[in-house]
């Protein structure tokens, strides 16, 4: 795995006022991560107390893959909000000939789609094609400008979505830290991301959750259903996936407990056991997170 400096490789720390939520299944899966020399980060908030819960290189940017989209969104749904871009106005699919890595669209035959279904595609299918004509009509300055806005001057939108990634483009889609990324989650969930139409927007095309491989894995909602949960859970999140980058954002709230949470993980995917490993820690963090809200 990745070497990163020994001061980095700070123990897991447990916020005040919650010493019975240990997340120890998290805290011992993200302690292994790091002394193999991951980069982790990660931030947990409890929505109903305030408080820290845990918290751990929370501060560090680091690569977060398509996660990096979600300002992205609040972006195009304030714009929407305020009239400046018609959600129905149709989008051409950019570079055909070149598509995406990611995401359905480039696999489906309408060459043109609303800036609303964009969005949608963009959240809950991490569809690159989509991310990419999104940012096109919004614009990059004005979604830099957003992540300003928000309180995220540590993360970064930096690219679109790519095949291949030269000498001249960006190493990563985008940066952020887990801290940034878990507070914007509990904005969303708060509905001060901008402001509740917006927030409720974004949160809407956030769900429901398709990417069920991380933290989702534990929760175990159904990603196909636009229904409510049966047993009182709501989970809405944002993932981030790329070589070597795993990234999970988002909340989840049940009967005894609402918390906004961020995982971010930067490894060396030298096997499929590393990436096994990597992939473990975020379903214990969403056993704890599942524990403690239900």
């Amino acid at each position: 795995m990745t070497n990163v400096p020994q001061g980095t490789r700070r123990a897991m720390k447990h916020g005040r006022g919650r010493q019975t939520r240990t997340f120890r299944a998290t805290t011992s899966a993200l302690e292994g991560l790091s002394l193999a020399g991951a980069q982790v980060g990660v931030h947990v908030a409890d929505l109903d107390k305030g408080d820290v819960v845990l918290a751990g290189d929370d501060h560090r940017p680091l690569p977060v893959g398509g996660l990096g989209v979600v300002p992205l969104l609040v972006e195009t749904a304030a714009r929407i909000e305020d009239g400046s871009v018609d959600p129905l106005a149709l989008v051409d699919r950019a570079q055909p000939d070149r598509p995406a890595p990611t995401g359905v669209w480039r696999d489906m035959a309408v060459p043109t789609l609303p800036v609303v279904d964009l969005a949608v595609l963009t959240a809950a299918a991490g569809d690159g094609a989509a991310a990419n004509a999104l940012l096109e009509t919004v614009g990059h300055e004005q979604v830099t400008r957003r992540f300003v806005d928000l309180g995220m001057p540590r993360s970064a939108l930096l690219d679109g979505f790519r095949a291949e990634r030269g000498p001249d483009d960006a190493p990563y889609i985008a940066l952020g830290t887990a801290e940034e990324f878990a507070g914007l989650f509990a904005a969303l969930a708060g509905g001060t991301a901008v402001g509740p139409a917006v927030s409720e927007r974004v949160v809407s095309w956030l769900s429901p959750v398709t990417d069920v491989g991380l933290v989702g894995a534990a929760v175990g909602g159904d990603p196909f259903s636009h229904e409510p949960d049966g047993h009182g859970l709501v989970h809405f999140a944002k993932t981030g996936r790329e070589r070597g980058v795993r990234a999970d954002a988002g909340v989840v709230a049940g009967r005894r407990g609402a918390f906004a949470y961020a995982l971010i993980v930067a490894f060396d995917d030298l096997s499929l056991l590393h990436r096994h490993r990597v992939h473990s820690a975020f379903h214990a963090l969403g056993g704890d997170l599942l524990e403690y809200a239900t």
